[in-house]
């Protein structure tokens, strides 16, 4: 089990929301290993016609229901208005497949106390041969586009584990939906509140693992990929971040010696 842990005094009050759609076999593990961290839950279920919710509301963490489903997107920004609700100062997302795993939001909220004004995101770059190489390429197509229309070189933009600061929650009316919605917030806070982007190390979890996830490879990746480039030729292709998204090197912080070549191999790869 976890150690209580205690959030770096800089980043405020700290909860952790979780979205899930019929979570009912990793559920358990996963709130259990947060809640093991002395951190506040704010649990959203998306619909889900298993035993989901109750296993959530059997260990007293703030629970949201939706009455059918309504998508990631829909369940992050209730997440994000109920954290807003109580006073939070932050938020860590997680998935409840248990591909995410509490072990690292220590070091999430490290990282983001190490670098105010920034979003931390759990960049799945150890490990990585255990990618399909599919969702790897597409993995880094999209943090290409979206480190374009950000003006940063950006890893692993595809991964829901993140730390959010107070001024990027704030953003949560933003007009998009479903699995957009997290690449659609990076590039928002980028542009409306000049938030940067702080990439953790973590473990890739994949082969088999997990339940199928929900994310659609093709439209869903088409989707994302869509939404990118309209905002940045609506921008007037904005060549000053493209040019900047390509000279910088990637913001990575605590990657562990041993895993030296996998992060030089993640920044090469973009």
């Amino acid at each position: 089990m976890s150690a209580p842990f205690a959030v770096p005094p800089a980043l405020g009050r700290v909860a952790v929301v979780i979205p899930a759609l019929n979570e009912e076999k990793a559920i358990a593990g996963v709130l259990d290993s947060v809640l093991a961290l002395g951190l506040p839950v704010i649990f959203v279920d998306d619909g889900s016609d298993d035993a989901t919710p109750e296993i959530a509301a059997a260990r007293g963490v703030t629970l949201i229901r939706h009455p059918q489903r309504m998508g990631k997107g829909e369940a992050l920004r209730d997440g994000f208005r109920e954290a807003l609700r109580q006073g939070f100062d932050g938020v860590v997302t997680m998935d409840g497949d248990g591909q995410h795993v509490a072990a690292d939001v220590p070091r999430l909220l490290e990282a983001a106390a190490a670098h105010p004004g920034h979003i931390a995101i759990g960049a799945r770059i150890l490990n990585r041969h255990r990618q399909p190489p599919y969702r790897r390429w597409a993995n880094n197509f999209a943090d290409w586009g979206i480190g374009w229309a950000c003006g940063q070189r950006l890893i692993d933009t595809q991964s829901g584990q993140r730390y959010y600061p107070r001024a990027a929650m704030e953003l949560v009316d933003i007009e998009t939906e479903g699995f957009v919605f997290e690449s659609e917030i990076l590039i928002e806070a980028s542009w409306r509140r000049g938030l940067r982007v702080v990439a953790v190390p973590i473990e890739s979890r994949y082969q088999g693992e997990f339940r199928p996830s929900h994310f659609r490879s093709l439209p869903d990746f088409l989707r994302i990929t869509f939404r990118v480039i309209a905002k940045i030729v609506r921008a007037g292709f904005l060549w000053g971040h493209y040019r900047r998204s390509r000279r910088e090197r990637p913001l990575i912080h605590g990657a562990p010696p041993a895993d030296a070549g996998a992060v030089a191999q993640a920044e090469a790869a973009r």
